[in-house]
């Protein structure tokens, strides 16, 4: 008998190998799909119809803005307040139109509570899950589809966890200062907020809101206290003449991601998409314009409501545990008041 040669052998042991590892693989990828068609089937009937009628779309101009997420039978619903500004009216999963209007808005959470002015609708009530300890990385959730006639399937992508804020930009690069009065202005970067303000390379910046600035730590300063979407007054001088400009300050990341590949291919994202104070990180593919519906368990209850698309694989929701605090006092607050009985 012709014993194999040691290449021979060694031939054989990786093939077999390979073998194993491409079975196990095949194996893991089966069981992964059952696990997916499991969840789905979870999220299916009544979980579904409800996230779906629990949820609205807003619209401004006949253009969807955002989604909503009603909090009471009566036609309240909550939202995202920077992205719902100027909303006209709802519609319904089921294409009904409601004239709405805001009754609340909360700065820190950037939510807003919209109301439907005498709505006979029958609304669902919805259930919250506010242990945040059973939605941790990996789970399960799912949340509307921007048209309302599906859900998403998706996974938490990260542990819960604290969004820092970061302040207004003007979208600038300042130099050192020279011989001459002012702070150099080195670079304007395209569509920022300074060039759409009409500040430009070569003007000398002479001060910010009324305050002299002697250098650019001192603006960066000022602007670091400062929010998006806050005006502020810069005075430079051009040439020979001082000129005076009103600048509506960007956000930090949606002036430097200009430069940023992987989001230049991920399509508009949110303005405001730091500052929370707890979010649940999922990979939902929604739009900038879905921002403001619920997510939810596979039980149906809410964990979270969507408040910022930060990238195409990446949206931020605040958890119950921050939204129900916020909603019990807002309710509370447009209970009707009672008159305390006479005292005999």
């Amino acid at each position: 008998m012709k014993m194999p040669n040691k290449h021979s052998f060694l031939i054989f042991i990786i093939y077999t190998l390979t073998c194993s590892c491409n079975g196990l693989g095949i194996l893991k990828k089966e069981k992964n799909d059952q696990l997916a068609e499991k969840k789905i089937l979870e999220f299916s009937g009544t979980s579904k119809s409800r996230i779906l009628e629990s949820t609205v779309s807003l619209f401004r101009n006949n253009k969807r803005i955002a989604l909503g997420l009603v909090v009471d039978p009566s036609g309240l619903f909550l939202t995202k307040a920077s992205a719902s500004v100027g909303a006209t009216y709802a519609k319904s999963s089921t294409g009904e139109k409601f004239p709405v209007r805001i009754r609340k808005r909360d700065k820190f959470t950037d939510l807003a509570l919209l109301q439907i002015p005498q709505s006979s609708h029958d609304w669902p009530l919805i259930d919250w899950m506010v242990d945040d300890n059973r939605t941790v990385e990996g789970s399960w959730v799912t949340t509307a589809s921007p048209t309302l006639e599906s859900v998403y399937l998706s996974i938490l992508s990260g542990n819960p966890r604290e969004i820092h804020r970061e302040g207004g930009v003007m979208g600038v690069i300042l130099g050192d200062k020279g011989d001459e009065p002012g702070i150099p202005v080195l670079e304007v970067i395209p569509y920022s907020a300074a060039d759409r303000g009409g500040l430009q390379q070569k003007d000398l910046l002479l001060s910010v809101d009324g305050r002299k600035v002697f250098n650019s730590q001192e603006v960066y300063n000022l602007l670091n206290e400062k929010d998006p979407g806050d005006l502020i007054l810069l005075k430079a001088k051009r040439r020979e003449n001082e000129v005076e400009m009103r600048i509506t300050l960007g956000h930090r990341s949606v002036t430097f991601d200009l430069f940023n590949r992987n989001l230049l291919i991920s399509g508009p994202v949110s303005k405001r998409k730091d500052g929370f104070p707890m979010v649940l990180q999922h990979d939902a593919p929604l739009e900038r314009t879905a921002m403001g519906g619920g997510l939810f368990a596979p039980s149906g209850k809410c964990i979270g409501i969507n408040v910022a698309r930060v990238d195409r694989v990446t949206t931020y929701a605040l958890p119950t545990s921050i939204i129900e605090p916020i909603v019990i006092k807002w309710l509370n607050s447009m209970l009707p008041k009672t008159s305390e009985p006479d005292k005999q």
